[in-house]
């Protein structure tokens, strides 16, 4: 594969494409915010007027939107992929997603002779930038096969998971965890700043035991210095989580601290933070604590 194209090209998007480019792929993108297409076309890219155009010029067509009716406007649409997608084509839909979401557009695709995997990431920005994603894949094996140069191309690891829609089940496990990672740490490093403890000493100290994280370690230098520039931004955190309580329901799996996750998270984005990084919950705890942390 060496035409590839790019559908959604936000935080993660514009950075995943630059990769792209850099790998020496020619790349057609689309966005629905046109201006965010722009700095691909300087390095290259050609830009195309709908998802349909870029799927008929490439052999690959990346997706990276926000939510499942998203890919599924993207995909299904009238100017949408499968609209100008050749036989033989794949879909990558690194969106975060319902596993059934998943399941039921490949088979759409299969049934005009394309692949759809389900490859969403573990990382953000950060990882975007440097190429460090790790993609998570379920669909055929044959397709993954075929497209892991394009997804190692914008990471530093992709792992084939089995049929249509593990993906997207790994994904939401892992935000699972991430959600309650990030809470806990917020927990304790109020706790330990209340108490005067330096929040970066503690951190280190934390970082030499068990309860080590690469949570604290990303975010800790967020909070502390008040930056709260999204690299995953709160209300996406709130939406995968939504997810989970819809996926969690269907398994009959109780999830008591996850929900626990989920109040605490409602009542931040009620206070309007949403576009802000997740480390932005720092706010609601230290609204309710009477408290800041600070170096």
């Amino acid at each position: 594969m060496k035409k590839i194209g790019f559908i959604g090209l936000g935080i993660m998007g514009l950075a995943m494409s630059e990769n792209l480019l850099k790998a020496g792929y020619d790349l057609v993108v689309h966005n629905r915010t046109s201006g965010k297409t722009d700095r691909l076309a300087a390095l290259g890219a050609s830009v195309c007027a709908s998802p349909a155009e870029v799927a008929a010029r490439a052999e690959a067509v990346v997706i990276m939107v926000k939510a499942d009716q998203d890919v599924e406007d993207v995909v299904l649409g009238k100017e949408g992929v499968l609209a100008g997608a050749a036989p033989g084509m794949v879909i990558l839909n690194g969106t975060t997603i319902l596993p059934a979401t998943s399941q039921r557009l490949a088979a759409t695709a299969a049934a005009h002779g394309v692949d759809m995997l389900d490859c969403p990431v573990t990382g953000s920005a950060p990882q975007a930038r440097d190429g460090k994603l790790t993609f998570m894949v379920g669909g055929s094996n044959d397709a993954f096969a075929a497209s892991k140069p394009v997804l190692l191309a914008m990471g530093k690891a992709a792992y084939y998971l089995g049929a249509s829609g593990t993906g997207s089940y790994a994904k939401l496990a892992n935000n699972t965890m991430y959600a309650i990672n990030l809470l806990s740490f917020v927990e304790a490093l109020m706790i330990a700043s209340k108490s005067g403890i330096d929040p970066e000493l503690f951190i280190e100290i934390v970082g030499n035991g068990g309860a080590k994280s690469l949570v604290s370690e990303a975010k800790l230098a967020k909070i502390v210095g008040r930056d709260f520039s999204p690299a995953f931004s709160l209300a996406m955190l709130g939406k995968d989580m939504g997810l989970v309580g819809q996926l969690s329901a269907d398994l009959g799996v109780s999830t008591p601290v996850l929900n626990a996750v989920k109040g605490v998270l409602r009542e931040a984005l009620a206070t309007g933070i949403g576009d802000e990084d997740v480390s932005s919950i720092v706010k609601w705890y230290e609204a309710d604590a009477g408290h800041v942390i600070k170096k």
